[in-house]
């Protein structure tokens, strides 16, 4: 093991000691506050930003008076009402508009104004990006390129001050992030094979989903703890 990382990925189940405000007694060597502490320090003096701090604090009371009762759509609602945004946005791959819609209403009940635009939007070919027709999932047939850039782009042109997420894929999402203006929350982590419950995966990787392992596999790979599924 390496300590010149942080590596919380491998803090023991029974240490996690930045929970009560151990980690500098309890944590272990690779603990952010061992090898970090000038990091952490930094990234605390962020928090005397009025806007960052209001909006760790709204987050904070959110995930407490909702904690285990509230769906993440619930969370999303209370969140962008106690922000007072007006108008969330809704970036969607096309396959998800149905669902879109449906969050919409539910949005637009509470009193938001809604925009929302699909990955597909303005129909630009995969060949402009310079894809093969055999690089596409139907070869031979017309394909539309995802555009998470124009998806970013039109939001903020809508005046959106907070962005939902819902089904974008690996790496069109990372450009959407990368794009937007304001605040982004994902409301769905694309997964086809899982019906979009990507954590599954993890949760069996010692057994169905084996199969992830590179090469390099340890020879007693991880298990997650029944209990340490349901930690918040």
């Amino acid at each position: 093991m390496k300590y010149e990382d942080p590596s919380c990925a491998y803090c023991p189940d029974t240490v996690r000691a930045c929970r009560v405000g151990e980690s500098a007694e309890r944590g272990p060597g690779y603990c952010p506050s061992k090898v970090d502490q000038d990091g952490i320090d930094e990234a605390a003096g962020k928090y005397d930003d009025a806007e960052i701090r209001r909006i760790a604090q709204v987050s904070a009371v959110v995930e407490a008076e909702g904690y285990c009762q509230w769906t993440r759509v619930q969370e999303i609602c209370e969140f962008a009402k106690r922000m007072g945004f007006k108008k969330i946005g809704i970036a969607t791959c096309i396959s998800f508009v149905d669902h879109a819609k449906v969050l919409s209403g539910i949005l637009e009940s509470h009193g938001f104004e809604v925009a929302s635009v699909a990955c597909k939007h303005g129909g630009i070919a995969k060949e402009e990006l310079g894809l093969k027709d055999e690089e596409k999932i139907r070869p031979g047939t017309y394909e539309s390129m995802c555009n998470p850039v124009g998806q970013a782009a039109l939001l903020k042109r809508a005046g959106c001050e907070l962005n939902v997420v819902l089904g974008l894929c690996v790496g069109h999402d990372s450009l959407f992030f990368k794009h937007a203006a304001g605040l982004s929350t994902v409301l769905v982590a694309k997964d086809r094979v899982l019906a979009h419950n990507p954590i599954g995966a993890l949760n069996l990787a010692d057994t169905y989903y084996s199969k992830l392992w590179g090469p390099d596999r340890p020879a007693k790979p991880p298990k997650i703890p029944a209990e340490g599924r349901r930690k918040g």
